[in-house]
């Protein structure tokens, strides 16, 4: 989701120079550290861990690959779509399809308007998979692929 939301910046938005701040200092840091974790010097078992629920917009990819409002994943991370560039991203045409319950400025899940299947996420569907049981992500990207 990360690179998907950096690759967006810098080739619809012409954000030549955007990029995380996990790799370089840049003037367009679309990727940006969480805030709680901006003063945290030893970072060893510190990032934003666990499942936590997730806010799904309405008329999107998610809705309709999950069929619910809230769902809970699993995430392991300590950076974030910065705030300061969601509503440029979303005029050009990126969709935050899903938003942290408890911290609404965090970016959960994006998706392209007008794209058969460009999902993002940041958590990991991964961790809640199971080869007769795969998470409802790679469920429909499968489908859409057939």
């Amino acid at each position: 989701m990360q690179l998907a939301t950096i690759e967006f910046a810098r080739s619809i938005c012409n954000l030549k120079d955007a990029n995380t701040t996990e790799i370089c200092q840049t003037n367009n840091p679309v990727i940006d550290i969480l805030p709680e974790q901006k003063t945290i010097e030893n970072k060893g078992g510190t990032m934003r861990l666990g499942a936590r629920d997730i806010l799904i917009k309405p008329n999107t990819l998610a809705l309709k690959i999950y069929k619910k409002n809230i769902i809970k994943e699993r995430f392991r991370h300590r950076y974030e779509v910065n705030p300061e560039y969601i509503s440029s991203l979303e005029k050009e045409g990126l969709v935050f399809s899903g938003i942290s319950k408890d911290d609404k400025r965090i970016m959960q899940i994006l998706e392209l308007k007008n794209n058969k299947f460009f999902l993002a996420t940041q958590f990991h569907p991964e961790l809640t998979s199971k080869p007769l049981s795969p998470n409802p992500v790679f469920l429909e990207f499968i489908k859409s692929c057939l």
